[in-house]
C-alpha cells in the first residue's frame, strides 16, 4: 500500500516502525491515516519480519489528534466512524509487543494512540491532554484509567488539562523520559530487549494483557498460569527450554 500520511520502516532486528508523517498538520489523525495504519498492522500481525512496533511522530510533534477538518463535514461521519473503530482495535488486538515513543505533543486522539500501545517512551518536550472535551469531543477513558488509576484518568478528561513530561512520568503515563535525540534510539533498543524473550512467550503474554483486561483474579489466574503451564512452558521443558 502506498502511504501518503505514515513513514514504515522494517528494521533487520524484527522491528518495524510507523512515522505519523504530517508534520505541516501536526500529525493529526486522518481517516487516510487511519486507513494506512491498519493496513500495516493487519499485514504485520502474521509477518516474520515483524515481531515489536514502534510508534512515534514526524517533527517537533507526536499528534495534535484526530483531524478537525473532517469532524468539521457531517458527510465525512460514515467514513470517519468505520475508519476510527477499525483503525483503535487494530492497535488494541495487534499481538505482538508495541511501544509509543511520544515526541513533543500528544492531543485527543494522539494521546489515545499512546493509551493503547504495551510501552509509552517520552522527550522531554512532551506534553499531553484531552482538549476535546471542551468542544464536545469524548476522551477514550477506559485504557487511560487502566495505566494511570480512575481518579487521575477522570481529572484529565473532564478538565482537558495539559501535563508535561515529568507529571506524566509521576503518574506512570510513561515509563521514561528522554532527551528528544535519544528517544528513538532508545525505543529501538528496548525493542530488541523484549525481543530477547521467546515469540512464543511473548505472543501469549500479549494475548492474556488483550484478554484479561477487566477480569477478575481467578479468571486471570487461569490464563496467566494454568494456561501459560500447558502451552508455553510445558512445550518449552518438552524440548528443553530450548
Amino acid at each position: 500500500m502506498a502511504s501518503s500520511t505514515i513513514k514504515v520502516d522494517v528494521r533487520e532486528n524484527r522491528i518495524g516502525i510507523i512515522t505519523l508523517n504530517r508534520p505541516e498538520k501536526r500529525n493529526a489523525i486522518s481517516i487516510q491515516m487511519r486507513k494506512e495504519i491498519s493496513y500495516y498492522l493487519r499485514e504485520w500481525r502474521e509477518a516474520s519480519t515483524i515481531d515489536a512496533l514502534i510508534f512515534i511522530g514526524n517533527g517537533s510533534t507526536f499528534s495534535g489528534g484526530f483531524d478537525l477538518n473532517e469532524f468539521g463535514n457531517p458527510d465525512c461521519f460514515p467514513e470517519l466512524l468505520k475508519s476510527s473503530t477499525e483503525y483503535h482495535l487494530d492497535i488494541w488486538n495487534f499481538p505482538k509487543p508495541t511501544i509509543a515513543a511520544v515526541n513533543g505533543s500528544a492531543m485527543g486522539g494522539g494521546f489515545d494512540l499512546l493509551t493503547l500501545c504495551d510501552i509509552r517512551l517520552c522527550s522531554e518536550s512532551a506534553i499531553f491532554g484531552h482538549p476535546e472535551i471542551k468542544f464536545g469531543g469524548l476522551p477514550f477513558f477506559t485504557p487511560l484509567r487502566w495505566i494511570i488509576g480512575e481518579g487521575r484518568a477522570r481529572e484529565l478528561c473532564l478538565t482537558g488539562r495539559k501535563i508535561n513530561a515529568q507529571e506524566a512520568y509521576q503518574i506512570g503515563l510513561v515509563s521514561q523520559v528522554l532527551k528528544d535525540n535519544e528517544l528513538l534510539e532508545h525505543a529501538i533498543q528496548l525493542g530488541k530487549t523484549i525481543l530477547g524473550a521467546p515469540t512464543d512467550a511473548l505472543k501469549f503474554a500479549k494475548e492474556s494483557f488483550i484478554s484479561n483486561s477487566g477480569k477478575g483474579f481467578e479468571e486471570s489466574f487461569i490464563l496467566e498460569h494454568d494456561e501459560a503451564f500447558r502451552r508455553i512452558l510445558l512445550p518449552r521443558a518438552e524440548n528443553g527450554f530450548k
